[in-house]
């Protein structure tokens, strides 16, 4: 027979186990979203306690607030709006994160030989997806020369224009490293299963309660088809497309995606996914890619350790780097 000490601790244990299943019972996914960085930002977390779960995604929407306000080219506020009406002059003192992320786009040029090119907006900004309109070619001839990286000249919290007509753009990066910086802010939390996204942006903690999360990557030509299913856990996945924004002129579709080389939209994909360790990472690969296209793409990115990519050409046909297996299409 059992003693009473034994039973008593029976009965703690018992009692353990049923607040541990009640408070398992509880919690739930908090899921919320809010629109900000010219995007949809998605949050899904996972905590015991939901209170705590809905105060970290409140902090997540605060930092992506404050990366925005940072590196918008919209906000004449804005730490990079300051850069671009200046640098071409004299250099400027920058704060250290704007020299860590502009070091880190110079890096994707180095690697990507230009493919990858914050001063497209030299051309860029001339766009306007909402109004339909596109630079004549006269004045993509013009500006086409600043477009280059070698034209910034970065030193220590210091970054100066070398070319008068330069502009820059941290679009194919920033919302990349506001991912990243929010998955630090829920790793903070205690947190350990999670997705955030910002647009064609996310990155993954864990899984999803115990199974793999199943990403879907949008048809490029169907806006509300699904072209494929990955699963995936504990990475980062981008993925760039030229139905994001977009016009048709002249039959031609006209979308923000820039290749640095000729100022205009690029044309050798419709879309490009990229999974690797971190966002900011994936973020500036994909446009990277997306602009090389399928056989140069695929190149570069089986020569970087950890990273993988599909790519729909612009024919629509499928191209997977050596890590993916080909998973079942859609739609």
């Amino acid at each position: 027979m059992l003693d009473l000490l034994t039973l008593a601790r029976v009965s703690c244990l018992l009692l353990l186990a049923i607040v541990t299943l009640q408070s398992r019972a509880l919690a739930i996914w908090d899921k919320q979203q809010r629109d900000m960085m010219g995007t949809r930002i998605a949050v899904e977390l996972w905590h015991d306690e939901p209170a705590v779960a809905a105060q970290c995604s409140e902090q997540v929407f605060g930092e992506m607030r404050r990366i925005d306000a940072l590196m918008s080219s919209y906000l004449d506020s804005s730490e990079l709006s300051f850069i671009n009406n200046n640098a071409a002059i004299s250099a400027v003192e920058i704060s250290d994160e704007m020299r860590q992320i502009i070091e880190k786009s110079l890096y994707f040029s180095e690697i990507s030989e230009g493919v990858f090119d914050i001063t497209y907006a030299s051309v860029g900004y001339a766009y306007d997806y909402r109004e339909r309109q596109q630079p004549s070619d006269t004045v993509v001839a013009s500006k086409l020369p600043a477009i280059d990286y070698r034209h910034i000249e970065l030193g220590q919290n210091r970054i100066r224009f070398r070319h008068s007509d330069v502009r820059i753009n941290l679009g194919g990066i920033a919302k990349g490293y506001a991912v990243d910086r929010a998955i630090g802010i829920v790793q903070q939390c205690g947190i350990s299963q999670a997705m955030i996204s910002a647009g064609g942006d996310s990155r993954i903690i864990g899984d999803h309660r115990g199974r793999p999360w199943m990403i879907g990557i949008q048809h490029p030509r169907n806006p509300a088809g699904i072209a494929l299913r990955v699963p995936l856990s504990e990475t980062a996945v981008s993925t760039s497309g030229d139905y994001e924004r977009f016009f048709i002129q002249d039959g031609e579709r006209v979308h923000h995606i820039i290749n640095p080389a000729t100022g205009r939209s690029a044309k050798n994909s419709w879309s490009a996914t990229v999974t690797g360790p971190n966002a900011m990472t994936t973020d500036a690969l994909s446009t990277t890619i997306f602009i090389l296209g399928a056989v140069k793409g695929l190149a570069l990115i089986e020569s970087l350790e950890g990273i993988d990519a599909i790519i729909i050409d612009s024919a629509g046909k499928l191209h997977y780097s050596s890590g993916f297996e080909p998973p079942e299409t859609e739609g």
